[in-house]
């Protein structure tokens, strides 16, 4: 007897196709990476591949590689974004990005906002604010604004200590965006640490300037922020 020949003998013939599709995949994906990051410094690309990390080092992540490719190239294209409109060129020491676990943070010095030992904004302030909302409306994230000073103490009748000023600047603040620019109060809230998250050591006036600021966080989505607590728990549980 004549052996029948299998009628779907040509889909195992084309299975590679399979594999190469996905590799192909994954090429894209690292090229459009490559380019998101082509003007990262070596800071930054700690941070990437310190959040990276987990994903493919560590059974407990359990998030898809995808998302987070996507999630990370999203921070450093609002990074870039805010930089040009802020015209930040590295040479303005007083205005500052940095990007971290939380998200992207733009340090804005008191300089820039307020007269010293007051929480009323400068009118010299609202261009550059009216410059970064224009960025910050078209993003999703929700937006946390951080009041910081020095630890050299304040004792006054409207700020009876430093976490009462940073209070009253981060409220200000958040209160300029929503009143102007129709920000939604449900995707902004405020912060004040006082001195207690310093970002300089307080033993010179330059570091105390670098201290005194308000902090705005566009924060990561909750996907990103999941991963790194899954990293952190992986590497504690090492």
């Amino acid at each position: 007897m004549k052996k029948r020949k299998p009628q779907n003998g040509h889909i195992n013939q084309d299975r590679w196709l399979l594999t190469y599709a996905d590799l192909i995949t994954l090429l894209l994906g690292l090229f459009v990476i490559l380019y998101a990051m082509s003007n990262i410094d070596k800071k930054k690309y700690s941070q990437w591949v310190a959040a990276f990390g987990g994903e493919f080092g560590s059974g407990k992540v359990e998030m898809e590689s995808g998302s987070i490719i996507g999630e990370m190239a999203e921070q450093f294209r609002v990074e870039k974004m805010l930089k040009q409109v802020l015209e930040i060129d590295g040479k303005n020491s007083a205005l500052s990005i940095s990007i971290d676990e939380r998200g992207v943070t733009i340090h804005i010095q008191e300089e820039l906002l307020f007269p010293s030992g007051e929480s009323k904004l400068k009118g010299s302030s609202y261009k550059m604010l009216d410059s970064l909302s224009s960025v910050l409306r078209k993003i999703p994230n929700d937006i946390r604004i951080e009041g910081h000073t020095d630890n050299i103490p304040i004792a006054t009748a409207e700020f009876p200590s430093n976490w009462h000023l940073s209070v009253s600047r981060a409220t200000n603040t958040g209160y300029y965006l929503i009143k102007n620019h129709q920000f939604n109060p449900e995707k902004l809230s405020v912060v004040g640490y006082g001195d207690s998250k310093p970002i300089a050591s307080n033993n010179t006036e330059k570091n105390r300037i670098l201290n005194r600021r308000v902090d705005i966080v566009v924060l990561m989505s909750q996907v990103t922020q999941t991963l790194n607590v899954q990293r952190q728990q992986a590497i504690q549980g090492e």
